[in-house]
């Protein structure tokens, strides 16, 4: 939707500000649930009568006159016809209990909605609208230097494109993308997403506990250390890691993340280090990287603790990372005088575990390359997608996305509003061990524990699928 000055005097489009999505949904407590009749407000605009074809998608222009003049609460446009639906716009003029100009797209028939109708918000017969409570400071809608209100006349314009929704269980992901999913057993979306980015990395399948596995792919060491300035004495501790945790907050990329993780610390003043024999000194204090493991798995630190509210926060900021990992950057700056320079430590990005929503609840789900190609898979519980890499890189850094200015020309504030799906765990591949990780697996290789359950399971399975198909040819007699 957007809000314009009419064309004579002026030519100005602006944009809305999305809220967070719990600030966007009507009704409130002056409104009742479910669609609200025509009846319960006033109606005002000019609209041509629908085309006969009804287009998927279209544009309605709602001239308000007397705008400064309206006395009720809440107004509704005319109904207008796009996809088949009959749909409506609601304002409040003078701000659904905030200062600011509320303004909302309605579905007029919302009881005929099939399910699966969204734009951001889940179109039913009881939530039937979606839109702003704060989409304008009144002070600025009612400033004459602004433009939007010019000759009393407000023009208020809706953009509706109806798209045809894919119906999520007639997805064949096995035809689609010669990948299955897991099946959501309550709230293990992460969990499935863990183990579908685990399972494709091959060699992982392959190896055992006993030959050391997990440790060979996962495993990495770094160096704690203390150092005194002054005197001669240094303290080292070797401490190995299956994962590293990096800070979002303050970050704009991994890079700058790996740069604050060794940051030196200053141990001086009343914070001074006691050296044993030397007493208290003034010393750095850091940490420094002996070695990479072949597959490095990085926690995105999205989740903190915010002392000022008092609560657990989600941070979703937007923090970058790249196709192409290089740790060995300027001059191997994260690494130890002890770690093996003959290594080098270049990866690539094999997988992006997501998450979408807030620190109270969320969803789960992963792309991930399972051969290192250029074709990504989206995989979301049962459902597996092809994805392209901008969906799997771009739109996985978080923060927020600006809307495009309709009359650049005019001097307004872009609209920006917040993503709150990003990522939350990245998984890279050392480009020197990728041939051997990313091997093929045969039948001979499952285990054999694993390959006799399997087959029992199917012999079951057929056995059902048997009696079932015959059940017609017996009775039971008492």
């Amino acid at each position: 939707m957007t809000l314009m000055t009419p064309p004579p005097p002026l030519d100005v489009i602006t944009k809305p500000q999305p809220q967070e999505e719990d600030e966007m949904l009507v009704p409130h407590s002056d409104l009742p649930d479910g669609p609200q009749p025509m009846e319960e407000a006033e109606t005002n605009s000019a609209v041509d009568a629908p085309t006969v074809d009804d287009p998927l998608s279209a544009r309605f222009t709602w001239p308000i006159e007397s705008f400064s003049r309206l006395n009720t609460k809440k107004l509704y446009s005319d109904v207008f016809l796009v996809g088949g639906y009959k749909w409506r716009i609601l304002i409040f003029p003078k701000g659904n209990n905030v200062d600011h100009l509320s303004m909302y797209l309605d579905v007029a028939d919302s009881g005929n909605l099939p399910y699966g109708w969204k734009t951001q918000h889940q179109f039913n017969a009881r939530e039937s609208d979606w839109g702003f409570t704060s989409f304008m400071p009144l002070g600025e809608l009612y400033d004459p230097s602004r433009g939007y209100i010019v000759n009393d006349t407000c023009i208020v314009e809706a953009d509706v494109a109806v798209r045809k929704v894919v119906d999520y269980w007639s997805h064949d992901s096995k035809k689609e993308t010669g990948f299955v999913g897991l099946k959501n057993q309550g709230a293990t979306c992460y969990m499935n997403s863990l183990l579908q980015t685990l399972y494709h990395i091959p060699y992982f399948r392959k190896g055992t506990v006993v030959e050391g596995t997990i440790q060979q792919l996962f495993e990495g060491h770094q160096m704690n250390y203390i150092e005194c300035i002054n005197v001669d004495y240094k303290s080292t501790r070797k401490e190995s890691f299956y994962d590293l945790q990096l800070d979002v907050k303050g970050c704009r990329d991994v890079y700058a993340s790996f740069d604050k993780y060794v940051e030196v610390e200053r141990l001086e003043g009343d914070n001074k280090y006691h050296a044993e024999q030397y007493g208290l000194q003034d010393a750095k204090k850091g940490v420094l990287f002996i070695d990479f493991p072949p597959v490095l798995q990085l926690q995105l630190k999205r989740f903190e603790y915010d002392f000022m509210r008092d609560t657990m926060v989600k941070i979703n900021d937007r923090f970058e990372f790249p196709l192409q990992l290089d740790l060995d950057r300027e001059n191997g700056k994260y690494l130890s005088p002890d770690a093996d320079r003959s290594v080098r430590n270049l990866y690539t990005l094999h997988s992006v575990l997501v998450h979408s929503g807030g620190v109270h609840g969320g969803h789960y789900y992963a792309y991930i390359r399972p051969t290192l190609s250029e074709q990504w898979f989206k995989f979301e519980d049962e459902r597996v997608t092809k994805e392209d890499m901008k969906r799997a890189l771009e739109e996985q850094y978080g923060g927020e996305e600006e809307l495009p200015q309709t009359n650049p020309g005019f001097n307004n504030a872009p609209f920006k509003f917040t993503k709150y799906s990003n990522a939350y765990m990245l998984v890279y591949i050392r480009e020197v061990d990728k041939e051997k990780i990313i091997c093929n697996v045969d039948e001979k290789d499952i285990a054999e524990h694993l390959r006799i359950r399997l087959k029992k399971e199917q012999e079951e399975k057929e056995q059902k699928r048997k009696e079932k198909a015959e059940a017609h040819l017996y009775t039971i007699i008492k």
